[in-house]
């Protein structure tokens, strides 16, 4: 099957007032709507991330939020209902609208902020502020608020990070070096409370247990021999009625009051009375003669027998050694029951110090944050970091920004055409008349033998004037509306024909020019 252009073609040129009206009308709505919209200037203002001006190797800030973090953060911070209903009250945008409401103001204020946040290169990038408003002035101004807005959250925010971080990290210093301090006091208070039995001294104490059972058995094995001996004599006299004969049948405090006897007067040769040594000497032979007076009335004031002698020597003897014996057993129960709680007491240390060691860590590494929080919040209260300058304010423009009114105008002759092409389908497609030989040639199923020519009749030439009228109806109403447009929007009818046809006056023209050759 192949396509008719001519078909299609006469089919165009036969609807053409038609399709000249749809388009038309459409054209002159949009001019008209586009014409209609007030005119909308914005302002722009740009504003530059700049780099840490301090190479992080150096000294780094400890802000670690990113640029777009920051400015997603202050974008949020403007975006506010009160924020943006205080700029519009400072500026009295919406002093005509008594009648809005503060949802309705909101609502449009969003819809005139705008700020563009390109990528970031490197953490470096421009960000653009713009703001759309009735009057160049107005939107300049508002642009300029808000960008400085910007600039100052930006500063707020980050130095409001650092002072955070360094509060954090001066309260964590402070936390623990009191939790240090009671620490080591657990740790001093426990050692003090079980110094005879920590793990430092075990080695000592196992030592000193063995010399001492060593030392038990040395004074078992004395004290049984003087018992044998103590009985021995006791049987020898008991059988004999006498002992072997001594030297000197003196007791042992007898003998050492005479020893001390001596002494003494051996220091009364070379030293004075009032020498310590020598008032020593005689205390020591006072306590002597003291005893030696109550052994003597305890045996009836008469001289002792060499039995009595002995037995009085074996018995100090056995008295001075069970003494020592009895201290030795209690040392080596303290050592015992301290070498037994040693391990108890090791692992409750080693958890003490254990403890003390972490908070060690925890305060030399608060320390190191806090020199770093310190030099941190240092570069960003000097603004040495990362910051948003201004580079250029916003001027009040020269030109609308909005509408776009030949944008619209094109979109509405665009609408005109797609509308008009419809309508032409459309038409064709509820038309069930035959027009072409093909047409009839598909309802008989058998190829037509011959056409027929046009006949003129009355009723083509009353279509054609049905489209004429129409033609003429559509530029009789939209021509008007198009005058009125150009009269109220653009230029007053009676200025602009008035400029048309005003011809300068020859006499007015000349005389500039004689005078110019005068001169």
């Amino acid at each position: 099957m192949t396509l008719d252009l001519r078909f299609y073609l006469s089919l165009i040129l036969r609807r053409l007032p038609i399709i000249a009206a749809i388009i038309f009308t459409a054209t002159t709505a949009g001019i008209l709507y586009a014409v209609s919209l007030p005119p909308v200037f914005r302002a722009e203002a740009r504003l530059l991330i700049e780099n840490a001006q301090i190479p992080d190797e150096l000294a780094a800030s400890t802000v670690r939020s990113t640029a777009d973090e920051i400015l997603l953060a202050i974008r949020q911070r403007i975006m506010t209902r009160d924020n943006l209903l205080a700029i519009a009250d400072r500026h009295d945008l919406f002093a005509g609208a008594t009648k809005m409401t503060a949802e309705q103001k909101l609502v449009d204020m969003v819809s005139r902020v705008s700020i563009y946040m390109p990528n970031t290169q490197g953490n470096t990038g421009v960000v653009t502020v713009s703001f759309g408003a009735s009057e160049p002035e107005l939107s300049a101004s508002v642009t300029n608020e808000i960008a400085e807005q910007i600039v100052q959250w930006s500063t707020e925010l980050r130095t409001g990070a650092s002072a955070s971080t360094l509060d954090f990290f001066t309260q964590e210093v402070e936390r623990l070096t009191d939790e240090l301090g009671q620490q080591n006091a657990r740790i001093l208070e426990f050692e003090q409370a079980n110094r005879d039995a920590l793990p430092e001294s075990l080695e000592f104490r196992r030592t000193r247990q063995a010399a001492q059972q060593e030392r038990l058995l040395q004074l078992d094995r004395e004290l049984a021999g003087l018992r044998d001996r103590r009985q021995r004599l006791t049987e020898l006299y008991d059988r004999t009625g006498r002992v072997v004969a001594t030297a000197d049948a003196r007791t042992p405090e007898e003998e050492r009051l005479e020893r001390a006897r001596q002494e003494l007067a051996s220091a009364l040769v070379v030293l004075s009375p009032t020498n310590p040594r020598v008032r020593a000497l005689q205390n020591e032979v006072s306590a002597l003669e003291e005893a030696v007076k109550e052994q003597r009335d305890a045996i009836g004031g008469g001289r002792l027998t060499p039995f009595q002698v002995q037995m009085l020597d074996i018995d100090g003897q056995i008295q001075f050694l069970a003494e020592q014996k009895a201290q030795v057993e209690q040392e080596v129960a303290d050592l015992e029951r301290s070498i037994q709680a040693t391990p108890g007491n090791s692992i409750k240390l080693a958890e003490l110090r254990s403890n003390y060691e972490t908070l060690r860590v925890q305060y030399e590494q608060a320390v190191a944050s806090l020199s770093e929080a310190r030099m941190g919040n240092r570069i960003e209260a000097t603004d040495r970091g990362q910051r948003i300058t201004m580079i250029e304010k916003a001027v009040p423009p020269a030109f609308r920004a909005e509408p776009n009114r030949k944008r619209i105008s094109i979109a509405a002759f665009g609408a005109g055409v797609i509308l008009s092409g419809a309508l032409l389908f459309l038409l064709e497609v509820m038309n069930q008349t035959i027009r072409r030989p093909s047409e009839l040639a598909k309802v008989i199923g058998a190829p037509a033998f011959g056409t027929v020519g046009v006949i003129e009749g009355a009723r083509p030439h009353r279509s054609a004037f049905s489209g004429n009228l129409a033609l003429l109806a559509v530029l009789l109403i939209n021509i008007p509306i198009l005058i009125l447009v150009v009269h109220i929007y653009i230029m007053p009818i009676n200025s602009l024909f008035g400029q048309a046809t005003q011809t300068p006056d020859l006499n007015e023209v000349a005389a500039p020019a004689a005078s110019g050759t005068t001169e």
